[in-house]
């Protein structure tokens, strides 16, 4: 049995939303690194773009919000590479907001971004696979939030639930032709982490972690590679999770923390402030 190269994405194409920074921009650079084609977009041009082995990736400036624009983003890919093998959802988040009096502009923008954003680009791909051969592969970002909300994430955390749904769903409808999956990313080690938790925050959401680290952002880009490449053919509808393994259980936290002198009192002896 001959195996398929994995990493060898030369020729293909592929877009990555979000892909200017962070956690989208090793994406990209890690399918740069493997031959392929990329375009990523955002609402500005950075002044850097994502770069590996002397190419460097499209920009196409697009709010992937609008309907209109996220399908202007996957002709502005078609006509450039002739093609589309790979669409990578990985715009979103959320800062947190009490659910009790956020405004219903905030909910709606967090809805639009993390779930609303990801169908219409998958709706303008599906255009551009089913018609190739060799179709070709979504890839949505999701969050732990979706299987385990935490406070202040109720909006963030319905739309990521929406986007496990909406991958599953469109898994069933595009199939053969096109594979959808969806990552579950669990607390990612990025510059806005490290600004959210600071040092020692970072070091105790790392503690409760099975794997004792964070995941930094190319644990993600490898997940996508994988998922985009030929040793995922058959793979569909899967939410593969990227987490070193949720969290480790109360209980076996509590068993490895330090234990406080006892206090229990043998009542089958007196006390000895006791009268008796």
């Amino acid at each position: 049995m001959e195996l398929a190269d994995p990493i060898d994405f030369d020729g293909r194409a592929v877009i990555v939303t979000g892909g200017t920074k962070g956690i989208g921009a090793v994406i990209a650079e890690a399918f740069l690194a493997a031959g392929a084609e990329v375009m990523v977009c955002g609402r500005t041009e950075p002044a850097a773009l994502p770069a590996s082995g002397g190419r460097s990736a499209a920009f196409h400036p697009t709010d992937v919000r609008d309907p209109t624009a996220a399908a202007g983003l996957v002709s502005a890919a078609a006509e450039r590479f002739g093609r589309l093998d790979a669409l990578v959802n990985n715009a979103g988040g959320s800062p947190d907001a009490d659910a009790a009096t956020v405004s219903p502009r905030f909910v709606e923008k967090v809805v639009a971004l993390n779930l609303l954003a990801p169908f219409y680009a998958a709706q303008a791909a599906n255009l551009v696979m089913r018609e190739q051969p060799e179709g070709g592969a979504v890839i949505n970002i999701g969050s732990v939030s979706a299987h385990d909300p935490q406070p202040g994430t109720a909006a963030y955390s319905a739309a990521k639930a929406g986007l496990l749904g909406l991958t599953r769903a469109l898994a069933l409808e595009w199939a053969p032709r096109i594979r959808v999956n969806h990552i579950t990313a669990g607390p990612i080690r990025t510059a806005d982490a490290t600004a959210l938790y600071g040092e020692d925050g970072g070091a105790a959401v790392a503690g409760i972690v099975p794997m004792g680290r964070l995941a930094v952002p190319v644990d993600v880009a490898h997940a996508c590679l994988w998922l985009a490449g030929p040793h995922a053919a058959y793979i569909n509808g899967a939410d593969l999770a990227v987490h070193g393994g949720g969290e480790i259980p109360a209980r076996d936290l509590a068993r490895r923390a330090p234990r406080p002198p006892s206090r229990h009192l043998d009542y089958m002896t007196p006390h000895p402030l006791s009268s008796s």
